[in-house]
């Protein structure tokens, strides 16, 4: 039985375990993260046999999860997490829906019980596919081993495409041991829309130059969906802002894009972001958003976001658009097609906007600045956590430095005083707020990135929850560093204490 998406062309003949580790170098993976069970014994196998891929053995499914997150987020690849059926799969729910919400690009391979057994209570059986349909981009039951490899095919392709997102394969365990045709990907003809070609409409495009080149009081916010972009997408932000001038504020989850150390930067807004960009998107009268989905952490009251603003929302995720909040513009399509585009409108312009236009609203912004909003008092009996992330901030800044967080208070304070320069520096759980993410995150980082400096920015319960993929970072010598902010009672006094391991 051949795949619905495949091209005719020879096809070695492979077991499904075999399948599935071809299927993995093909699509350019080195590590995975995972936790044996008797679903998936076929392929760890496989796995023994070989020194291509090197599997990352965790403690709990969750830590592969996350970890794989870690690894997606600080390289731009695809993360690869391997579970058995029934327990292994529920455990996994959280990091899936934790990377839907967060635009992470995952694969899950999942084990299952033999198709003979399927609906009827098997022992470790679940409703994969059923469970996982709501956390996930895409999700199938693989019934037959010719269509394996297409599917692992497609998997990856569906991971990155358009909003990256977490892609689920199940795999029963007799077509792990049946023996079939492998399927190379140059062989799988891509959907339709995997050929989307999310470049934005220009007609938008050029009516949002035109708000732009006439804008008195504009503002720029990005969002990850800028840093899921690429490098490209970064770089053409940065071009875009020296152009124009404008100020530029960012989400928790695009931090990064654009550097901390510009003048332009106004620090991050929403819930807990700075005075002077929350009053910058409030009284603004142009807003550029880009990748960003204007959600609760953004727009706690939408009545009261920017009311004599106009809005421009780029958003390669069509149903981002015009969701939450009303664009007067909006442009679907991918953060560095249309960063390309308004760069080069805005440099084809017959002459360039007078920046002076722009003073009055550049001293409104220098008042706001300086009330100092993230100031705070120094005690003598603690250690205040600002002061401890910025210090930490001040040690590690010469260093190739990647930050995680767990969630909660630690986790904005970090975001508030750790200063970042470049993008897939900065790897904390945005939309689902996951305790115990930071620790397993920090790992998957440190596999992707063995000789730079991986730090775990923590809270005193939040690292627990997931501590025993300390074992596993000793294990896979990962060196990952845990800073930890004791988050207790004395907070509801003003202070806190810290504690660094």
């Amino acid at each position: 039985m051949r795949s619905r998406h495949s091209i005719d062309i020879p096809r070695a003949q492979m077991t499904g375990a075999e399948i599935v580790l071809q299927a993995l170098r093909d699509n350019g993976v080195q590590h995975i993260f995972g936790y044996p069970g008797a679903a998936v014994l076929p392929i760890y196998d496989e796995l023994f046999q070989q020194e291509d891929i090197r599997h990352i053995l965790v403690r709990h499914e969750q830590g592969a999860g996350h970890a794989a997150e870690g690894y997606a987020r600080s390289t731009g690849k695809v993360g690869v997490m391997l579970v058995t059926s029934g327990p292994g799969v529920t455990n996994a729910i959280t990091p899936l829906q934790d990377a839907l919400m967060d635009s992470v690009p995952l694969v899950c391979l999942a084990g299952q019980v033999p198709t003979t057994l399927i609906g009827s209570d098997a022992f470790q059986e679940c409703d994969t596919v059923g469970i996982t349909r709501a956390c996930t981009k895409h999700n199938r039951l693989v019934g037959d081993v010719n269509d394996l490899a297409a599917t692992i095919h497609e998997a990856f392709r569906i991971a990155r495409s358009g909003r990256p997102g977490p892609v689920l394969v199940d795999m029963p365990k007799d077509v792990l041991f049946a023996s079939g045709s492998y399927t190379p990907p140059e062989a799988v003809a891509p959907r339709t829309s995997d050929q989307t070609d999310h470049r934005g409409g220009i007609g938008e495009i050029e009516a949002a130059v035109a708000l732009m080149a006439t804008a008195r009081r504009p503002v720029i916010c990005v969002g990850g969906g800028v840093i899921n972009s690429g490098p490209e997408a970064v770089r053409l932000l940065r071009e875009l802002v020296d152009l124009c001038g404008f100020p530029v504020t960012s989400t928790l989850m695009g931090l990064g894009a654009y550097p901390a150390s510009s003048p332009n930067w106004l620090k991050m807004t929403g819930l807990h972001g700075s005075y002077e960009a929350n009053m910058a998107m409030h009284d603004c009268d142009l807003i550029l958003c880009i990748g960003a989905r204007f959600d609760g952490g953004l727009t706690s009251s939408v009545d009261g976001l920017s009311p004599s603003a106009r809005r421009i929302h780029i958003d390669i995720d069509a149903s981002s658009l015009n969701k939450t909040v009303g664009a007067d513009i909006a442009i679907r399509g991918d953060a560095a097609k249309v960063l390309a585009d308004l760069v080069r409108l805005w440099r084809a312009l017959p002459r360039a906007p007078d920046r002076a236009r722009l003073t009055e609203w550049r001293n409104a912004i220098a008042g706001w600045l300086a009330r100092r909003s993230f100031s705070y008092a120094m005690r003598e009996d603690v250690i205040m956590p600002q002061y401890a992330i910025e210090r930490l901030y001040e040690l590690t800044k010469d260093r190739e430095t990647y930050i995680t967080t767990e969630a909660g208070r630690h986790q904005i304070w970090a975001a508030q005083y750790y200063r970042f320069e470049q993008p897939n520096r900065w790897m904390t759980s945005g939309g689902l707020g996951t305790m115990g993410y930071g620790l397993p995150a920090a790992l998957g980082v440190q596999i992707a990135n063995p000789d730079s400096l991986v730090i775990d920015i923590a809270g005193d319960a939040s690292v627990q929850t997931t501590m025993k993929e300390m074992s596993a970072a000793v294990q896979h010598k990962a060196p990952i560093k845990i800073f930890i902010l004791n988050g207790g009672d004395q907070l509801t006094h003003g202070s806190t204490e810290t504690r660094i391991s």
